[in-house]
């Protein structure tokens, strides 16, 4: 069997709050901004350099069951994996625009990690594993 994780979906209180967060914050790249309707569009993220990988679909809230859920899609608990290939240069990037690091970069037997907030809280693990 070959399966492939392709695309993940995250809530978000505002479609056009969340591509600016992520592309000039991040440096995601914007693949896609389709309107489905009015009120839906379809817009999918993914990290730059991340050509053909895993996509994050930028979902909006509609509903308040979804709006609560906005930011603890995942109880509190990492949600999100973002390998880099230099944890530092990410770390100082980040931090100067802003970003919220919970802690510093520390080693990890698989690598050096940090966890960050995104807009809306979900936590996320920044990685840079350990080269084979």
């Amino acid at each position: 069997m070959n399966q492939q994780l392709i695309q993940i979906s995250v809530l978000v209180r505002d479609y056009d709050e969340a591509i600016v967060f992520y592309t000039q914050k991040l440096g995601f790249v914007l693949l896609e901004d389709t309107a489905l309707s009015e009120t839906k569009r379809w817009v999918r993220i993914q990290p730059d350099g991340n050509q053909g990988g895993c996509s994050i679909l930028l979902a909006k809230a509609v509903n308040a069951e979804q709006i609560l859920a906005i930011g603890n899609q995942t109880g509190g608990r990492v949600f999100l994996f973002l390998h880099t290939d230099n944890i530092d240069r990410d770390y100082i990037n980040y931090k100067s625009k802003g970003i919220e690091f919970i802690g510093e970069p520390r080693s990890e037997n698989y690598g050096k990690v940090v966890v960050f907030r995104d807009i809306y809280g979900n936590l996320w693990d920044l990685i840079e594993p350990i080269k084979e």
